[in-house]
């Protein structure tokens, strides 16, 4: 039993050991659109959530849709759109470009989303406060009502950036080559799905334990002292 233990451990190790080029390549194509599609989404959703509590009536009403409309729309349903229906308008999006922009659309109907709830939840006393020193609305928001509302939505947001990784394994489907398309390709070959599935989930695990490192970090740096 020990010999067969470590006779299965010892091909993996050598099955890994050829694969490591694809399996590198595809992390850092998962890192690479998880990456961009949260810092996208995050700004995107920043000016969707100030739309949504400080923009007139239409403006808000629109916005308001759009986040719905998203929030309610799978994750796959915006890839294959992104990918699709853009090209039929002769605006010809590769796979990774797609990718991209569905997953960044997506966070941003959560960010907005989370910093508008935030945002409402500060006292209307600060703002009117700031605008009696003679704040702009810029000012204001960098100086007073951000700081507070970040500290708010940090842990609501280290969840939407995990949440942006593993929705990026839903574009192998339009072909974007990240870890879980290169990890489906390596076990075609050698057809050793458990260990290699295993593999990739823990992967996917480093990149989420470090998103949630980062989080960790911001918080502490933005708490207030007690």
């Amino acid at each position: 039993m020990h010999d067969l233990l470590t006779n299965d451990l010892l091909m993996f190790a050598n099955e890994l050991w050829i694969a490591r080029l694809a399996l590198l390549k595809g992390l850092g194509v998962t890192v690479s659109i998880s990456l961009l599609s949260i810092l996208a989404g995050s700004v995107a959703g920043v000016g969707l959530g100030l739309g949504l509590v400080y923009g007139n009536r239409l403006l808000r009403l629109l916005l308001r849709g759009y986040t719905d409309i998203v929030r309610g729309t799978p994750v796959l349903v915006l890839v294959l759109a992104s990918y699709y229906i853009f090209s039929t308008v002769g605006l010809d999006l590769g796979p990774f470009q797609a990718g991209v922009l569905a997953l960044a659309v997506f966070c941003s109907s959560h960010v907005g989303e989370i910093l508008r709830g935030a945002l409402q939840a500060l006292p209307a006393g600060q703002t009117e406060a700031a605008k009696a020193i003679g704040l702009t609305f810029g000012q204001t928001f960098a100086s007073v009502l951000w700081p507070q509302a970040l500290r708010q939505i940090l842990p609501t947001w280290v969840n939407t950036a995990a949440e942006m990784v593993k929705a990026s394994t839903l574009l192998s489907v339009i072909g974007v080559a990240e870890l879980l398309l290169r990890t489906q390709e390596i076990i075609s070959r050698n057809f050793m799905s458990l260990e290699f599935y295993f593999f990739a989930g823990f992967l996917y695990f480093l990149i989420n334990f470090g998103i949630e490192r980062l989080g960790k970090f911001v918080e502490r740096k933005t708490a207030v002292p007690s």
